[in-house]
């Protein structure tokens, strides 16, 4: 555990066309057998550094200086080819979306014994074989000839990223970086995925750097956490130290935006949002951010100095905080703590079912939302959630059997039957932004679409709705003449909430709206719809696998397995006393920060 192994020296990434700094000045090590968390929210730099471990930039940028030391030996400066020996023999990648490194044009059995080729595993195609059986035991999949002979979209997701956790293990290599391997996997999946790493990671003794932005994973498979922002690490120290006595005021604040299943205070957000390369200030990046900044903050660069032993931080400040209660600022208490103005019956379900061609997805469900509550809708990926969500809205292509009631009228069973009003009543919102939002459009276009549909308005009262939506989900109308890449992803998540809010719902689903996010930005989009809540009456109906995010948002939860409700009641009855055990096993599953 003492022997280093790997050793990144102010290593600066910068973009080749301009010479801008996308990180600067990244020093990091990691020892044998040990686990680094690299954590931030998207755009601090922590996917680009660890790509570095690898000698590999995406296009347009390039390590313009610094070490990365592997075994002694700097990979910046191999050859091609010993790259290739280097890349999956000795060092291992696992991406964050495995469908998208999968080859979906190749058999499952071809792309993993392609690996163990490429690194001439073995002497024989016989002891390949043998090691691919091996492979698919380790992260607990068939090894059949059924199994093997898939595609990948004929895998789950959860699959598809044992797959590829295999591929990294198959030549047992020193190193593997973890790239977010669990993003979007619901908690159950999750749980898996995690355990299986872990795992092998003790049983070969291999080293990882593990990437993401969820700090309550890390807390769950780190030895060390670096913490990084804007291009810089800002605190590094052993896994007690940065989540019991964090020093830097943004490692504090990430803490503070962690929902927790335990929690009776809502997650905090952080305000504003990280500058991104070509406009970062002069001095400390977290300064126009931070509620401890002095005048030297703006002015100059802090360095890295220890706070104690095994703890750096780039604060001027650090040695005042040492001592101060880490905590940023109470929170305000859980919705299902405070007592909230609650309409009558707005949307009622009786013995929905519905198909995809002919497997049925939903059985015989029952649920009822009422004006100015928040019902979750939670279960693993699969349960049903997003169909009944859809069936809701309109959107389900498929058979849909039983009545669905919204302000006493009976719903047709798609939207485009349904009348303009009902439309107008009842908006959705994806899970993706990126996806969801035109990227033709502006923002001023994107909010301008729902009000031409539904309303028949002068130019000047378009622009005060829009302006009124966006202040609403905390933008200002600076943003709408952007389009969607010129803004981050929490704005355009907002973005989407404010143009389902220029139709004046009664009603917003909310489909998976934080899966993807940062910590900092999930929080905030929690606080956005909670505040709606409270000044427009607006019923949510919030679909999500994240279990700690429904204690802080939901006064009702419906738990839904295999396309029915296993447990249905307040937030207090189902996440403070589970009564099924498949409840039970998703809060078990659920990572937490230790207390």
């Amino acid at each position: 555990m003492d022997e280093q192994l790997v050793r990144v020296e102010h290593l600066r990434v910068e973009l080749e066309s301009s010479g801008i700094q996308i990180d600067d000045d990244v020093s990091l090590s990691l020892n044998c057998g040990e686990v680094l968390g690299l954590v931030g929210e998207s755009g601090s730099g922590k996917t680009t550094a660890a790509g570095s471990l690898l000698a590999y930039q995406r296009r347009g940028a390039r390590i313009a200086a610094g070490k990365v030391l592997l075994k002694g030996r700097d990979v910046l400066s191999f050859s091609p080819r010993e790259l290739r020996t280097t890349r999956g023999d000795v060092i291992a990648y696992v991406p964050q979306d495995p469908s998208m490194s999968l080859n979906p044009a190749l058999r499952i059995h071809t792309q993993l014994l392609e690996v163990l080729e490429e690194h001439g595993f073995g002497n024989s195609s016989g002891d390949r074989e043998e090691r691919l059986r091996d492979m698919m035991d380790e992260v607990l999949l068939p090894g059949d000839v059924d199994f093997l002979n898939r595609y990948p979209h004929q895998l789950s997701g959860g699959q598809q990223q044992r797959v590829v956790v295999a591929m990294a293990f198959a030549c047992r290599p020193a190193v593997i970086v973890l790239d977010e391997p669990t993003t979007g996997l619901d908690v159950t999946t999750q749980a898996h995925i995690l355990e299986t790493i872990r795992r092998l990671l003790a049983q070969y003794g291999v080293s990882a750097v593990y990437v993401t932005h969820d700090l309550a994973v890390i807390a769950t498979v780190a030895d060390r956490v670096a913490v990084m922002y804007a291009g810089r690490l800002v605190e590094t120290g052993s896994r007690q130290q940065i989540f019991s006595k964090p020093v830097h005021p943004y490692t504090r604040k990430l803490l503070s935006a962690v929902p927790d299943v335990k929690a009776r205070t809502m997650p905090q957000g952080i305000p504003g949002v990280a500058p991104r390369p070509g406009h970062r200030p002069a001095g400390c990046a977290f300064s126009d951010r931070c509620d401890q900044v002095v005048d030297r903050c703006r002015h100059e660069v802090p360095p890295m100095e220890q706070v104690a032993i095994g703890q750096h931080a780039a604060c001027w400040r650090w040695a005042d905080l040492v001592s101060c209660s880490q905590r940023t600022g109470e929170g305000s208490l859980c919705r299902w703590l405070r007592p909230t103005k609650q309409g009558g019956g707005l949307l009622e379900l009786t013995d929905v079912s519905a198909w995809h061609g002919r497997r049925q997805t939903l059985d015989n469900v029952e649920l009822a939302v009422r004006s100015g509550e928040c019902l979750a809708l939670v279960g693993e990926s699969g349960s049903g959630k997003t169909t009944l969500a859809r069936c809701i809205v309109g959107l389900h292509k498929g058979r849909v059997e039983g009545t669905i009631t919204f302000g006493g009228q009976v719903l047709g069973g798609m939207a485009r039957k349904r009348p303009r009003r009902t439309r107008q009543a009842i908006q959705y919102i994806f899970q993706s932004p990126y996806s969801s939002l035109n990227p033709r459009k502006t923002v001023a276009q994107l909010l301008g679409q729902p009000l031409k549909i539904f309303f028949d308005l002068r130019p000047q009262e378009m622009e005060r709705r829009m302006v009124e939506a966006l202040a609403q989900v905390a933008l200002d109308g600076s943003v709408m003449g952007c389009y969607p890449d010129q803004i981050s992803g929490g704005e355009r998540q907002r973005v989407a909430i404010a143009r389902a809010l220029c139709a004046q719902p009664a009603l917003l689903i909310c489909d998976e709206v934080t899966s993807s996010l940062d910590v900092s930005v999930q929080a905030t989009i929690v606080e956005v719809l909670s505040r709606l809540i409270d000044e427009t009456g607006v019923a949510v109906v919030f679909v999500t696998h994240h279990l700690a995010l429904v204690r802080a948002i939901a006064q009702e939860v419906v738990v839904m397995s295999d396309g029915r409700i296993v447990e249905a009641g307040t937030t207090e009855q189902v996440l403070g006393s589970p009564q099924a055990d498949y409840t039970r096993h998703l809060l078990a599953d659920t990572p937490r920060i230790p207390q």
